[in-house]
């Protein structure tokens, strides 16, 4: 028998991912690239600022070159990417990402054929408590899993592209830290915006929209989107919201939305990755077996968030594509 060597690469190139991930891990928790960037270059230098032990420094950084996170060596001294610039603290950085998925998301994903198995989150059985519950539980937690999320926004420049919000009230719901609607304001100066979601969103949020665009245009309303939205607005944003809910859960959201809505001009913006059942590509595929292994959630296909939309009296007006295989679905009432 004849062994096929590329498919035998491919299996260890694939079941050697999650050792590349937390060596990427180790790295960020040992603030390497920041370390590098202020010239400690050497395995001697970067052991000293880290604490850690020379030889596992040595080690570790003879595997990040190879995976072209660093170049260089410790002979020639040890220097960042493009890569590691993206891991460098501070605004947009991925660095909380690489510690949130390192962490209490990696632990979840060991439990991954559990919730395959039973279609139910892993993260619970990692953690005794749900996603949702251990970030209302654990402020540090929560303030990464925000960071993570602001970091992964590289699409928000590009939605007042797609939708003119000049002159429009427009409600953030579920709008976390602001950054969404920060944007959006910014890039319509006569429009204003309500920001609405758990109260320990608050702080976080009021910080970033006064620096921002100013709490003279924004406002920010603490509730339950399963609960009602704020009424009488123009435009309702659910911005990454809906997917850890099930099909019921979100058609209440839904409802609450288009019960909201000043008139029937007013819409809604679903901005989200969805997922094909034919010919998907890797990242809404994995991001939705993501959701199902920390919250028990799923990613939609645009067929059955359609659906839901029709329960809940409203049709999609038109998509828009934006980056990081992300869709926005631009829903208006409908009219009797």
């Amino acid at each position: 028998m004849t062994v096929d060597i590329q498919a035998t690469r491919d299996v260890v190139d694939i079941i050697t991912g999650g050792w590349r991930a937390q060596a990427l891990y180790t790295a960020v928790k040992l603030e390497l690239p920041d370390h590098i960037r202020a010239g400690r270059d050497t395995d001697v230098e970067l052991a000293k600022a880290t604490g850690a032990n020379e030889q596992g420094i040595h080690r570790l950084m003879r595997l990040l070159v190879a995976m072209g996170i660093f170049e260089g060596s410790d002979s020639t001294g040890y220097r960042g990417t493009r890569v590691s610039a993206a891991l460098l603290d501070g605004p947009q950085s991925l660095r909380d990402m690489c510690l949130l998925y390192g962490e209490e998301f990696y632990t979840a994903w060991g439990h991954a054929h559990h919730a395959i198995s039973t279609q139910s989150s892993g993260f619970e059985v990692a953690h005794g408590r749900s996603f949702y519950e251990y970030l209302g539980q654990d402020t540090a937690t929560a303030r990464r899993f925000q960071l993570t999320m602001n970091a992964a926004s590289m699409f928000f420049h590009q939605v007042p592209e797609i939708f003119d919000f000049s002159g429009r009230s427009v409600v953030d719901v579920g709008g976390g830290g602001g950054h969404l609607l920060a944007t959006i304001l910014g890039a319509a100066p006569d429009a204003t915006g309500t920001l609405f979601d758990r109260e320990h969103m608050m702080p976080k949020a009021r910080e970033h929209l006064s620096a921002t665009v100013g709490l003279d245009r924004a406002e920010l309303v603490g509730g339950d989107m399963f609960q009602g939205v704020p009424a009488g607005r123009d435009v309702y944003i659910l911005c990454r919201v809906l997917a850890g809910w099930d099909d019921e859960a979100v058609v209440g959201v839904l409802e609450h939305c288009r019960r909201a809505m000043a008139d029937s001009s007013s819409r809604l913006l679903i901005l989200d990755r969805f997922v094909e059942d034919e010919n998907s590509t890797v990242l809404p595929a994995l991001w939705d077996l993501h959701l199902l292994v920390t919250t028990g959630g799923e990613h939609r296909t645009v067929d059955r968030i359609t659906r839901l939309l029709n329960r809940a009296g409203l049709d999609i007006a038109a998509t828009a594509e934006l980056p990081m295989e992300t869709t926005a679905l631009i829903a208006a009432p409908r009219t009797p």
